[in-house]
């Protein structure tokens, strides 16, 4: 029988995008250098094997702390722990870096194109969506956008 991870594949089913491996192997390279194809095969495996290590690893941390959920520290503890203490500064610094871009991209919003709509335009929008979705419901037809006219001014 093979040995199963948590998820239920074997081991051997686990693997990196090969494209963006060998992304990542030619930018670190010389233009001028190749790596073969089964270089490249055998660097992939290394990364999976690196990353099953570390995640092991975190998760015996992980545990000896009595906690359930793998954080940023038991992944720094472990590279630590299995000798790789002379990365954890670079590690962090990546890791810091990483939460940046991801608090600048979580502000943005996925649906945010810069511009902030007031609560008033906001709930407007929602309307307008809302009729839409029931016109397409009943089979009727898409009533159009209605321009932004101050009402006030109509006789």
């Amino acid at each position: 029988m093979e040995p199963m991870d948590i998820v239920g594949k074997s081991k051997e089913d686990a693997s990196l995008p090969k494209a963006t491996m060998t992304k990542i192997i030619k930018e670190m390279l010389p233009p001028d250098v190749r790596v073969a194809r089964d270089a490249q095969d055998l660097l992939i495996e290394c990364c999976v094997e690196f990353i099953n290590l570390v995640s092991s690893e975190s998760n015996e941390v992980c545990n000896r702390e009595e906690k359930r959920t793998i954080a940023p520290e038991h992944v720094l503890k472990a590279l630590e722990v299995l000798g790789f203490g002379e990365y954890i500064e670079e590690v962090y610094s990546a890791y810091e870096q990483h939460k940046l871009e991801t608090m600048d991209s979580l502000k943005g919003g996925k649906w945010s194109n810069g511009a902030e709509m007031t609560e008033e335009e906001a709930v407007a929008e929602q309307q307008r969506m809302f009729a839409e979705a029931r016109a397409r419901m009943n089979g009727g037809a898409i009533p159009p956008k209605q321009p932004d006219t101050d009402r006030s001014l109509e006789s």
